[in-house]
C-alpha cells in the first residue's frame, strides 16, 4: 500500500471479512493479535485473494517487508522536502527502517533492479508530474517544493526520465502520462 486510498481499500476488505485489526497503515495492517501469532490459513488465503484483486499481495518475508518499508520510506521523504535542515535520503531511510543503509541499498537493488536513489527519483518526476498537471504551480515553485537546487535541475532530471520537458508535459494535461505511485 502506497497511498491513504489504499489503506481504506484494505480496511473496505477487512470490514467485508469481519475481521477486526487495531489499525490499518501503509504497507501494514495491526491485528492487535486479534488472531494469535497468525491467521489462519483459511482466512489468510481469502484475505489474499480479496486484497489480489485489487492489486495488492500480503508480504509474508522480511524481505519483501523491508522493500515496501524502503518505498513508504522515500513517499515520506518527499513529504517533508519542504522542512528546511531535514536529513538526506540515506539518513532518513536508516533511521525510520533501523537498519544500515549499506544493507537496505544492496537489497533493494538486488529486489527492485534499480537502485534506491533511482526510485527515489522516478517518485519525485511523478510528483512533479501530478504539480503540472493538478496544480497552479510554477517550475520554479515546484523545484523548490521538491527541494531541488535549481529549475534547470528539476527539468534536466525530468527530461532524463519522461524524454519531455516539464513545460511541454504541462501542456498535455488531457493526455494520461502519469504513474500510479504503486505502479514503480
Amino acid at each position: 500500500m502506497v497511498c491513504s486510498r489504499c489503506c481504506l481499500a484494505v480496511k473496505d476488505i477487512l470490514n467485508k471479512m469481519g475481521l477486526s485489526s487495531l489499525s490499518v497503515n501503509l504497507g501494514e495492517v495491526d491485528f492487535a493479535d486479534y488472531y494469535g501469532e497468525k491467521l489462519s490459513d483459511e482466512i489468510g488465503n481469502l484475505l489474499s485473494e480479496e486484497l489480489k484483486a485489487l492489486g495488492f499481495s500480503i508480504l509474508n518475508n522480511k524481505k519483501s517487508k523491508l522493500i515496501e518499508d524502503i518505498k513508504i520510506s522515500c513517499l515520506d521523504y518527499i513529504a517533508q522536502t519542504e522542512q528546511a535542515g531535514k536529513k538526506v535520503l540515506s539518513a532518513h531511510i536508516s533511521s525510520t527502517i533501523g537498519l544500515e543503509y549499506n544493507y537496505l541499498s544492496n537489497l533493494f537493488s538486488v529486489v527492485e533492479g534499480i537502485t534506491i536513489e533511482q526510485y527515489y527519483i522516478r517518485l519525485r518526476i511523478e510528483k512533479v508530474k501530478e504539480l503540472l498537471l493538478y496544480g497552479d504551480k510554477t517550475l520554479q515553485e515546484i523545484a523548490f517544493l521538491l527541494g531541488y537546487s535549481s529549475v534547470a535541475h528539476l527539468s534536466g532530471q525530468f527530461k532524463k526520465i519522461t524524454g519531455l520537458t516539464p513545460s511541454y508535459f504541462r501542456t498535455l494535461k488531457n493526455q494520461k502520462l502519469r504513474l500510479f505511485l504503486d505502479k514503480l
